[in-house]
């Protein structure tokens, strides 16, 4: 009999685990989200942890500006609980994705509260950690000489409407995607909101180390020396940040196409100015580039990674990877 009972005991209790399990394991399941690029994504993954399940659209060494999205993106779109976009027009195409995917989640926006910079017009982007490292009067000068050079206005509101989208390429900016990214995950799991909002806390403190490390690296270079040329426009925010002169044949856009007259004229800017190395960009055909330093004598000085993260294996896997990378790239090439 007792052996009776305590059989029947171990079997109650078998059961009783397994009708219990679906239950626990439903309220551990990471959230499912969606982040539209490859910088963006993993902003989300080191915010979010084990909590969430991210899935990018456009991933590392895409191109996000000429990115058509696919029947599985509207699928994975529409599974969604949040959609994290960049916004400040830089996904030209979710729109139409978000129409075909039946979505009903929330979308977040990363730039929100970020003052955008107007296309030609960095001189007016308000930095105050800028100002503190003495970077005010170089980042208006720098803008200034953007704007006057004006070879790029035409591109504008074609490529992203008034205002320049790459704003996580200012680690101030960085900051503040990480806190648009912890409020909305925590609205959408408060059971896991200090998990959140500790992740996003820990990653805004080592943006502002590497941060300081950026300035450091800046400001040792000589002023002359800190006009660089890449392949599009997509480095403004890094400029006003950090007191460079960014310089490029192409727009905001990597679909824009430089004129005949662009080219000339940077040709002669570099050749006037003694701009001794140009960078290539991941994600552009970089044979313009290749062909304005063959004419001008200039080297490549490297590869800058500006729209998208390199593949896990690469110098700029994660977004402080590629923000560190970029710094250093640049540093060692204008300064040697």
């Amino acid at each position: 009999m007792t052996t009776r009972r305590t059989l029947l005991r171990s079997a109650i209790a078998v059961v009783t685990l397994l009708l219990g399990a679906p239950v626990v394991a439903q309220a551990k399941e990471p959230i499912p989200v969606v982040a539209t690029f490859s910088i963006l994504g993993d902003m989300v993954a080191q915010i979010g942890g084990k909590h969430v399940a991210v899935t990018t659209l456009v991933g590392p060494n895409g191109d996000a500006h000429v990115y058509q999205p696919t029947p599985a993106d509207a699928r994975s779109v529409g599974e969604a609980k949040l959609l994290f976009v960049n916004g400040l027009n830089f996904e030209g195409w979710i729109d139409r994705l978000v129409d075909a995917s039946d979505f009903d989640g929330t979308r977040v926006v990363a730039t929100a509260g970020i003052k955008p910079i107007a296309f030609g017009d960095e001189h007016d982007h308000d930095d105050d950690h800028s100002k503190d490292h003495g970077k005010d009067d170089h980042a208006h000068d720098h803008g200034k000489k953007h704007a006057e050079a004006d070879r790029h206005d035409a591109h504008a509101d074609h490529d992203h409407g008034a205002f320049d989208p790459h704003a996580w390429q200012s680690l101030a900016n960085g900051q503040v995607y990480a806190r648009n990214i912890a409020k909305a995950l925590a609205a959408a799991d408060p059971a896991n909101a200090k998990s959140y909002q500790a992740n996003a806390a820990a990653y805004a403190a080592k943006m502002q180390t590497l941060d300081n490390e950026i300035f450091a690296l800046i400001e040792v270079m000589p002023m002359k020396a800190r006009t660089v040329v890449t392949s599009h426009d997509a480095f403004g925010y890094f400029a006003a940040r950090y007191g460079l002169i960014f310089e490029a044949p192409q727009g905001l856009s990597t679909e824009s196409e430089a004129s005949a007259a662009d080219v000339a004229a940077l040709i002669k800017q570099i050749r006037k100015d003694g701009i001794s190395a140009v960078f290539v960009e991941s994600i552009t055909d970089n044979r313009l580039l290749e062909q304005i330093a063959r004419e001008t004598g200039a080297t490549i000085g490297g590869t800058l990674y500006s729209d998208a993260l390199s593949e896990p294996d690469g110098p700029a896997s994660t977004y402080l990877d590629m923000m560190r990378h970029n710094a250093t790239t640049l540093a060692k090439a204008l300064s040697s």
